[in-house]
């Protein structure tokens, strides 16, 4: 007697996979920090073999970086004016990076990729480039003034971030939206 339904092919599904080790780095991330967060304890938090994340990513940077990704999503552009889109893009950036395990992430990652031209590469073209053609697209500005607005605006949040251990309070973010918005009027 023979069986219609297909044999599920040897090993385990892969079906999410990347939203459970995504979930398991930033929770690892969060509780241990970003250096002692191992590939081997973000493996053994989401309850999957190592081998099963340097398959798809290569190195733990790698990984942060499509973690970082999935984090953020898309920017919401939004507003009428360039000051409001402005606006919306820097609590944006502020509201991801006071999420738990993301600003240690991306601080962390930010921070090894100052000596791994490799991972500066990665961080630059999969997370910086598109996030930068976007606000250059929706604000007509030029390359240098868009990375001169994510320098400023992601260079202060991780700033307090490592200063503080927090990310900024509602105030101060609304204090850097009020210097920074005429710089870029």
């Amino acid at each position: 007697m023979t069986s219609s339904t297909p044999a599920r092919p040897p090993g385990r599904p892969r079906s999410g996979v990347n939203a459970v080790v995504f979930a398991a780095t930033l929770s690892t991330v969060h509780e241990l920090g970003y250096a002692r967060a191992t590939v081997e304890r973000i493996a053994a938090a989401a309850g999957i073999a190592k081998t099963t994340i340097y398959r798809r990513w290569p190195t733990k940077g790698a990984l942060i970086v499509d973690c970082l990704l999935d984090a953020f999503g898309p920017a919401p552009l939004e507003g009428g004016n360039r000051a409001e889109i402005l606006s919306s893009a820097i609590r944006w950036i502020a509201g991801k990076i006071g999420e738990p395990g993301v600003g240690d992430a991306f601080a962390g990652v930010f921070s090894d990729a100052v000596s791994d031209p490799e991972l500066r590469e990665i961080l630059s073209s999969r997370l910086q480039d598109p996030y930068r053609l976007a606000l250059q697209d929706v604000l007509g500005e030029p390359e240098r003034r868009v990375l001169f607005f994510i320098d400023v605006i992601v260079g202060t949040l991780l700033h307090r971030l490592g200063m503080t251990g927090e990310p900024m309070v509602d105030a101060d973010v609304d204090a850097l939206v009020e210097m920074v918005l005429p710089a870029f009027r």
